[in-house]
């Protein structure tokens, strides 16, 4: 099993930046052995949405669903298989950074947010180094993971409990946005989403105006704008044919 800080290129300390709080914990009591009481199918059901944040039949997996039901892989390689899954390339991987990508597994995977910027810089020098399926590996296996979870609990968020406030840290789906600023510009530029300006504009109320400009007059208004329109092309040539007559009789 693998020391987090055996393979650290840099040095940062596992403690939170308000150090007069007491150690994090996990929520649901920290129950250790989840799937002796629960059945695969609802362990299942927290995997996809611990990884994803929902469980959509368009993100399952059901070899590795059925893997998991037979007893040949355990809860840990669940989630290690929906971490390195063509849906979590696709979703995640593909559209961050190295930097977003570690604030986005530590905060699956192990509960937390990062501890620091030299956390998030270690991991991410790992990633780039090793490549993203040894950063996975390296964070299963890892003390932290082993002992808050073990092989067979769903990872979930782990709170800090403040003195005096009822609630702890936000949700992580609150707080990781599937995908950065930079992807989303890369994706306007690509014509593949609308910004936000283009959208109020193309959504914006009309007015009269508007629909008096833009709209295909309908009954006894198109009768109008036919009459009107034929009116302006006759007298439009008549003017040019004035125009010509003059010119040459001049």
């Amino acid at each position: 099993m693998k020391n987090l800080s055996s393979i650290n290129r840099l040095d940062f300390n596992y403690t939170t930046q308000n150090s007069r709080v007491e150690t994090i914990y996990a929520s649901n009591n920290d129950s250790r052995r989840e799937s002796s009481i629960n059945s695969s199918a609802a362990l299942i059901e927290k995997c996809y949405r611990q990884i994803f944040f929902h469980s959509m039949t368009y993100d399952r997996d059901l070899f590795l669903e059925s893997q998991f039901k037979s007893g040949s892989i355990e809860t840990r390689d669940f989630i290690r298989g929906l971490l390195l899954s063509d849906r979590f390339y696709r979703g995640y991987v593909a559209c961050n950074n190295n930097d977003r990508l570690v604030e986005q597994v530590i905060g699956r995977v192990l509960g937390r947010p990062i501890y620091s910027i030299r956390e998030r810089l270690t991991w991410s020098i790992l990633i780039a180094d090793r490549g993203f399926t040894y950063f996975v590996d390296t964070i299963l296996e890892s003390n932290e993971y082993m002992g808050r979870f073990g092989y067979d609990d769903v990872p979930r968020q782990v709170n800090r409990i403040l003195p005096g406030k009822a609630i702890g840290e936000i949700p992580i789906y609150q707080r990781l946005p599937r995908y950065g600023d930079s992807w989303r510009d890369r994706l306007i530029q690509d014509n593949m989403m609308m910004s936000i300006e283009a959208f109020n504009v193309a959504n914006r109320p009309r007015t009269s105006v508007d629909d008096l400009i833009y709209s295909e007059p309908k009954g006894r208004a198109l009768i109008i704008w036919r009459v009107s329109l034929s009116v302006g092309i006759i007298s439009s040539v008549i003017i040019i044919l004035s125009i010509f007559n003059a010119m040459f009789n001049s």
